[in-house]
């Protein structure tokens, strides 16, 4: 065990410090639908994205889908929101049934509002342009997520989801008719936690937005697939029983439209009520630190939670997340 220990921690420091070397190789401008890369939940935005080992209800279908077969109730609601930068808003809502041996399985969406967007066209006027009224944009994906855990030590589980975007319509030739700029397409995430048996130490992995080229004319692109390889651990395990966890968690992450990247947070949970948490991502252009916190209330075999979360954006300033989950034994 003290040998799988230090290989992991190898790999992941490895990871770390390597990944600024390859900040040059940056592979931008490859994918469409960037908002499924966007973090949906509150408490995995405060933890800086690292997200995959730890997620244990219905917000885990947005990270790794094999964490909601670790569920510790029988029933999951998660809703959150995302203040985004230039005006826009994501909505993510997620439900999640454990059927015990049988496995659990959930369903997700999220919607994407950009706002209000004023359409133009070319006009023989002094401005050249006049204004087409507003353009109907936004994009979604929904989602149905299963997962079972095989072993006491093994969990995989996955998740398809129908996604799709709607950019408005364009008159590519004056005087032509009006191009529906609409797409949509399947794709799929799959993920695995493992639990080696060293006190609550989890490794696992995690694929998301698996799919085939789309296009809305002729120029084909993919959906953001990033591969992910992460860890997890109350660290306060190795002192013996307590009452107030500490989590660490990392993620190492292989994106198609960029290089590695790292993820690293942390939560400290105090009397199973108050949540404090950080985190740090590596290797971004504008994201980087990270900060929230969370309410947990039990009452009658029903557990509300109450999450938020900073994060810095360099020169687009500040994004806040919120979100509510409600949980049943």
């Amino acid at each position: 065990m003290k040998k799988f220990i230090i290989i992991l921690a190898a790999v992941l420091s490895a990871t770390v410090f390597t990944a600024p070397a390859h900040s040059v190789m940056k592979k931008v401008g490859q994918t469409g639908l960037q908002f499924l890369k966007v973090d949906m939940a509150a408490r995995a935005a405060a933890m800086g994205g690292a997200f995959s080992m730890v997620g244990d209800d219905a917000s885990a279908m947005f990270y790794n889908p094999a964490g909601i077969g670790r569920m510790q109730h029988k029933f999951d609601f998660f809703s959150g929101r995302t203040l985004w930068i230039a005006d826009i808003n994501y909505t993510a809502a997620g439900i999640v049934k454990d059927f015990g041996e049988w496995g659990a399985v959930g369903v997700n969406a999220v919607y994407c509002d950009y706002g209000d967007i004023i359409g133009t066209q070319v006009a023989s006027n002094k401005k050249g342009y006049e204004r087409t009224g507003t353009v109907e944009v936004g994009a979604y994906a929904v989602g149905l997520s299963y997962a079972k855990s095989l072993t006491d030590m093994f969990t995989l589980g996955g998740s398809v989801k129908y996604t799709g975007q709607h950019l408005g319509s364009s008159v590519i030739v004056a005087g032509g008719t009006a191009n529906e700029n609409k797409m949509n397409a399947l794709a799929f995430d799959f993920g695995t936690i493992f639990y080696p048996g060293f006190e609550s130490l989890r490794v696992g992995m995690s694929i998301n937005n698996f799919s085939a080229d789309i296009k809305y004319f002729d120029e084909a692109f993919q959906l953001p697939l990033t591969f992910r390889i992460g860890a997890a651990m109350d660290v306060l395990d190795i002192f013996g029983k307590h009452d107030n966890p500490l989590l660490i968690a990392v993620d190492a992450l292989h994106p198609r439209d960029y290089t590695e990247r790292v993820h690293v947070g942390g939560e400290f949970l105090y009397k199973n009520m108050i949540a404090l948490r950080a985190g740090y991502k590596f290797n971004y252009d504008e994201e980087g630190l990270t900060a929230g916190i969370g309410l947990k209330y039990a009452l009658s075999g029903v557990y509300v939670k109450l999450d938020y979360s900073y994060g810095d954006l360099g020169v687009f300033e500040t994004v806040s997340r919120f979100a509510l989950g409600i949980s049943l034994q």
